[in-house]
């Protein structure tokens, strides 16, 4: 490979990450947990309301804010304490993916422009700003909440195009969902349906990034 095409790096000029079960792991049982310690309900009733309800996909897509989904889970629970205490309990869910965070920086030393693209919400984004420092490391930042679309909805994938400045196989996308990373190939991007950091590792080497 010459130095020209080390530097096209095949083509690709940005890498778009998913967040959860890409860059961290999560388990909302842990915040389920505490939550029961601070409330008045059992954990079947408490399961029952995070699977029964569309409370949280709501809270996701941008149809509510951090203060209204407090507010329909306390009264839903007998939650007993405030909102702060309730988004500390509500965030603390995530344990970092080592080696996907050492791949992103090693994107990072090749000069490649790296973005999170990510269904999420705001309680979440603001405790993995403040606890994790790589997050800060990346270019730009999509999120559903923000954007009133969820992956894989298209809107969300215009906004990631129009925000990095590239589309079709400019973009290298990885995302643990397969519907997601679909919606992304129809639009022309390379993609990885993320199952270890060990396979992801190889796509990437294979499309020449690493």
């Amino acid at each position: 490979m010459n130095e020209l095409q080390k530097n096209d790096q095949g083509g690709v000029k940005a890498v778009v990450f998913d967040l959860g079960k890409v860059l961290l792991d999560f388990d909302y049982r842990i915040a389920m947990d505490r939550l029961l310690r601070r409330s008045a309900s059992s954990t079947a009733e408490l399961m029952q309301l995070m699977t029964q309800t569309d409370w949280l996909l709501q809270y996701e897509a941008g149809a509510m804010d951090s203060r209204a989904f407090f507010e329909k889970i306390r009264g839903a629970i007998g939650y007993q304490d405030g909102f702060e205490e309730f988004k500390a309990i509500f965030g603390d869910i995530f344990t970092p993916i080592e080696p996907m965070i050492q791949l992103h920086r090693e994107l990072r030393t090749r000069k490649l422009r790296t973005y999170i693209f990510s269904n999420t919400n705001e309680m979440a984004v603001d405790f993995i700003r403040g606890r994790f420092s790589f997050f800060s490391q990346f270019d730009g930042y999509i999120y559903s909440y923000q954007e009133k679309a969820m992956k894989p909805d298209a809107l969300i994938y215009q906004r990631m195009e129009q925000m990095s400045g590239y589309s079709g196989h400019r973009l290298f996308y990885l995302d643990d969902r397969a519907e997601n990373v679909a919606a992304g190939a129809a639009r022309g991007w390379r993609t990885v349906v993320h199952e270890t950091p060990e396979k992801t590792r190889a796509a990437m080497v294979q499309a020449g990034l690493l």
